[in-house]
């Protein structure tokens, strides 16, 4: 009777704990978060391939298989809010804007790539809220990168979220890069032999990224060589993915 008694005590007093404890807790402790944002970029970057490279029908599947993978990353989180689920909404519907307007150039509405780059900065931001800030977001950096590669290569300069200079949402290549350089070069790659296979694949994709040119107004690189947005768009994903699974 008294162990009874006593188990029953511990039970209550587990859930009271449970209870006590805030959404945000229960949220830092999901890896998903961070592919959460991942695909909220990968569908941004999708939708740029999709206009850049003339409504391809391999462009239009790649989007909506993304559309379908932030979906159900956005919905697979045990702990979610009602602010990250109307981003994502708000996120889809700038996406499927984008596809409606005709496939020409003059087609888009001036103002809408600075809408979208609102409607992706939207879902991060929440994404990242919900997250444990000793989170490496190597992945989310990187996808989030590559998605201004693409928009200086086919709508202009992207409009990074500037008031957050501290955090990656306000940051172009010149600071992303040598953030995730550090993490990769903390590595072992004696321990694992992917890693280093990850960092290989890392100095080729930089070559592309620290290229961006970001500083300057004019949509040129660095170098003066053309943007290969499909090149970074492919070698972004493989990395991201590489890293995720290391992970």
């Amino acid at each position: 009777m008294r162990s009874t008694t006593l188990s029953r005590w511990l039970l209550l007093a587990l859930i009271g704990l449970f209870a006590g404890l805030s959404p945000l807790t229960f949220a830092q402790s999901v890896p998903s978060l961070e592919q959460v944002q991942v695909q909220a970029s990968r569908v941004t970057s999708s939708l740029m391939l999709l206009r850049g490279e003339g409504f391809q029908k391999k462009h239009q599947d790649a989007l909506e298989s993304d559309l379908q993978a932030l979906a159900a990353a956005v919905q697979s989180l045990p702990q979610s809010s009602d602010a990250l689920r109307s981003a994502h909404q708000e996120l889809v519907i700038q996406i499927r804007r984008g596809v409606a307007f005709g496939p020409n150039e003059d087609d888009m509405p001036w103002r809408y790539p600075e809408e979208l780059s609102k409607g992706l900065l939207g879902v991060l931001e929440q994404a990242r809220q919900l997250s444990d800030p000793a989170a490496s977001e190597v992945a989310a950096k990187l996808e989030y990168l590559s998605v201004q590669y693409l928009s200086r290569a086919y709508f202009g300069n992207f409009e990074t979220a500037r008031e957050q200079p501290n955090t990656y949402l306000g940051q172009d290549e010149r600071k992303i890069v040598p953030s995730v350089d550090q993490q990769l070069a903390a590595l072992n790659s004696k321990a694992n032999p992917q890693i280093g296979k990850l960092k290989t694949r890392w100095e080729y994709l930089k070559a592309a990224l620290v290229d961006l040119n970001s500083q300057s107004s004019a949509l040129q690189s660095a170098s003066g060589r053309p943007f290969a947005p499909i090149t970074v768009y492919r070698h972004t994903r493989s990395l991201t993915d590489q890293w995720m699974a290391l992970n």
